[in-house]
């Protein structure tokens, strides 16, 4: 184990910081180590297996008076699962989800939604712009 990692691991077991924080400094340290050299050929990218969403709020913004912050991990096997058992649902079940998802403001038809549609949408994720009404709160949308 390097430096580094131990250093960020006797931080969370100190309690100075957050497991989550934890989780962030690491995974910034594999990224500087799978950095390419300048020179080296870029590497491919690898299959991302997380969808990630942070948002991060400076205390008394927003509506209440304390900080908020959003720290989801959607495990992305997950999502291509869903989008394969949509394949398995009978005709007719379907047709029922997509007119409560209508009605519920959803306007997705689950009929047309195939894995390929999700692979497209996980590759383009890289280019995602969030905007935010609140100066002060910071939103990231990524894969990892």
């Amino acid at each position: 184990m390097n430096e580094q990692r131990r250093q960020v691991l006797q931080m969370l077991s100190e309690g100075k910081i957050t497991a989550g924080e934890a989780e962030r400094l690491i995974d910034a340290l594999d990224r500087e180590k799978s950095a390419p050299t300048p020179g080296a050929a870029p590497r491919p990218k690898g299959r991302p297996k997380y969808l990630r969403v942070m948002v991060d709020a400076a205390e008394g913004s927003g509506d209440d008076d304390g900080a908020s912050r959003v720290d989801i991990r959607i495990p992305l096997q997950l999502l291509r699962a869903g989008v394969r058992l949509t394949s398995l649902l009978p005709p007719q079940a379907l047709t029922k989800v997509n007119n409560e998802l209508n009605r519920s403001g959803v306007p997705i038809d689950l009929t047309e939604l195939k894995p390929q549609h999700l692979e497209d949408l996980i590759d383009q994720l890289d280019e995602v712009t969030v905007d935010v009404d609140d100066p002060d709160a910071k939103v990231q949308v990524f894969c990892e």
